[in-house]
């Protein structure tokens, strides 16, 4: 068992998840919910009552699957059902689920009765890399990734590899865009490593450096005041292509995949406008495109993928703000990029994979 220190709270790495009920039977709260989608429900909520057999007294929260259903009216339905089961504010919401899960739950109890506790456990490789250790909480909005959420807490996170074990092999591509980018704004040997993988197996020990990477980077800043926007490099444009697939793609793209795009066409930008070296370039680029299934990104779209663009939280008045590589391993934050720019990338993305 390892366990990482964070802003106030453990990311605790127990497959048994032994600690889980020690936590619960610690603490006196006054209600459990455990918030699941149908899959989760399905699949990883047995995990969770056999590793808790002494708590017997919770309530279920079901919501739909799918980044989709990330937005108010759901997280209404979550309220409401808060509501329904009478839970006041020592109650503790434990968040069982991907992204989607992690996300919408930590918004929910964070406002609801101006916030209850929370637990974090993801299911799903992106939820135990990236959604679920840093404190961000949050909806969508018109196709705009995450833009209403809270910065907080988790009491604890708890991360078992079992769960990975219910993934189909695209599930677990999607959540390794997310190791890789942590090797490519932090740590090269990582990036290195991520290149020797035989997917969809992923190496003991992996899930566990890639969130100490992320966790290193938000204890320096846990608000996204400087350091903490170089987590978004891929995320400018890739949420703009995520938000775009949404509502157009009868088989919309995965988080992973959408970053996937994001980071090649802004691995370019970083060439263009910040120095990463063309044969760092064309290695990064190179391997993206030998795992991640080709895109049509039509220029057609670009207005729109434009429009959500500047919708991006890190933007500051009307410049479109990224971040950037110097280098394999070394990222720079509040780099601001012009609109030409940025087609340039994406027309880069369509010539690199015709």
């Amino acid at each position: 068992m390892k366990k990482i220190n964070s802003l106030g709270y453990e990311v605790v790495f127990d497959d048994e998840l032994d600690e889980l009920q020690s936590f619960l039977i610690d603490h006196d709260y006054s209600q459990l919910l455990i918030l699941v989608d149908r899959n989760t429900n399905d699949h990883c909520l047995p995990v969770i009552q056999a590793a808790i057999p002494d708590i017997v007294d919770y309530d279920i929260i079901e919501v739909d699957p799918g980044e989709e259903n990330k937005n108010i009216d759901f997280c209404i339905g979550v309220w409401k059902t808060m509501l329904d089961f009478g839970a006041d504010r020592k109650a503790l919401m434990l968040n069982l689920g991907g992204g989607v899960v992690t996300d919408m739950g930590g918004f929910a109890a964070s406002t609801y009765k101006r916030g209850i506790d929370f637990l974090n456990v993801p299911t799903t490789l992106l939820s135990q890399v990236d959604a679920s250790v840093g404190g961000k909480t949050g909806i969508d909005l018109d196709n705009v990734k995450n833009i209403i959420g809270t910065f907080s807490q988790p009491k604890a996170v708890f991360i078992s590899n079992k769960f990975l074990e219910t993934l189909d092999d695209r599930q677990v591509l999607s959540g390794f865009a997310e190791v890789i980018k942590h090797g490519l704004i932090q740590d090269k040997d990582l990036f290195n490593r991520c290149k020797t993988v035989n997917l969809p197996v992923i190496p003991e020990g992996m899930v566990y450096d890639s969130v100490l990477i992320k966790n290193k980077v938000v204890l320096e800043d846990p608000t996204e005041k400087g350091l903490r926007k170089i987590l978004n490099f891929g995320h400018t444009i890739g949420h703009a292509i995520e938000g775009y697939s949404l509502v157009t793609d009868v088989n919309p793209l995965l988080h992973g995949e959408a970053i996937a795009i994001g980071m090649i066409c802004e691995a370019y930008l970083s060439h263009k406008i910040n120095n990463l070296d063309i044969a760092e370039l064309d290695e990064l680029v190179d391997y993206l495109l030998s795992i991640y299934p080709k895109y049509n990104l039509n220029s057609a779209v670009y207005p729109e993928l434009l429009a959500l663009m500047k919708n991006d939280k890190k933007n500051e008045g009307n410049k479109l703000g990224f971040a950037l590589l110097r280098k394999i391993g070394d990222c720079d934050f509040n780099k601001y990029v012009e609109e030409d720019a940025i087609i340039e990338s994406l027309d880069y993305y369509q010539s690199k994979t015709k």
